[in-house]
């Protein structure tokens, strides 16, 4: 007699197979279920930014659109304290103390990108969103000529998507924006492959879409 411990039935072999493919089901459903969740939610915690990017997309090709390329050029003089940048006891710059004052005299905004020192002058420039300025300051008598470059919001807009002269933190919302977008075209795609009867059409779109893209480039781009 055969012992059904080592020659499991057909029915006991049936039901273990129902249980995987079960088990596979569920898993499939999951997957099916996470994706659609992050996809939605994701799509609309993005909104903003895909919107934001959009726009700016066209503006930077269209520089002109909206007075993009308009700026307008300011030039200011004064004198600061003499001593900030010709000190005879201890022979430094005060480039903390010149900072400070042109930001609350003139209102200079963005980063300082240089601080130069030479034997007769110092030269201070401020970086920002399409904004800028260079102040040069005479080491011997404390005067100096603020030069200053401000354009509008639709310049500004467009710097914020090249991440120029935005500072370290913009630029993380860059990269944070880059895997919101990322993960919204991935949980799209799969999704659409669980779609039985989207799925080949689906691939098929995507793969032509990759195939204009480049064939695109290589007609228009010299």
């Amino acid at each position: 007699m055969t012992s059904t411990k080592n020659n499991p039935t057909p029915r006991v072999l049936t039901s273990k197979k129902a249980t995987a493919q079960k088990s596979g089901k569920s898993a499939k459903k999951d997957v099916a279920k996470l994706s659609r969740w992050l996809h939605i939610y994701l799509s609309m915690a993005s909104f903003a930014i895909v919107l934001f990017f959009a726009v700016t997309g066209l503006t930077l090709n269209h520089p002109s659109w909206l007075g993009g390329d308009k700026q307008i050029e300011s030039k200011l003089k004064g004198t600061l304290n003499a001593k900030w940048v010709n000190n005879p006891d201890t022979n430094k710059v005060a480039k903390l103390e010149i900072v400070e004052w042109m930001r609350s005299k003139h209102q200079v905004k963005g980063a300082v990108s240089e601080f130069r020192i030479d034997d007769s002058e110092v030269t201070v420039t401020f970086k920002g969103p399409a904004y800028s300025a260079d102040a040069f300051i005479d080491r011997e008598k404390g005067t100096y000529e603020l030069s200053e470059i401000k354009m509008g919001i639709v310049a500004i807009m467009n710097d914020l998507h090249k991440g120029r002269d935005s500072g370290k933190g913009w630029g993380w919302v860059i990269d944070i924006s880059a895997i919101f977008l990322t993960l919204v075209s991935l949980t799209g795609l799969i999704l659409m492959l669980f779609l039985k009867k989207k799925r080949v059409s689906g691939l098929v779109s995507a793969i032509i879409g990759l195939l204009l893209c480049y064939l695109l480039y290589v007609w228009l781009v010299p």
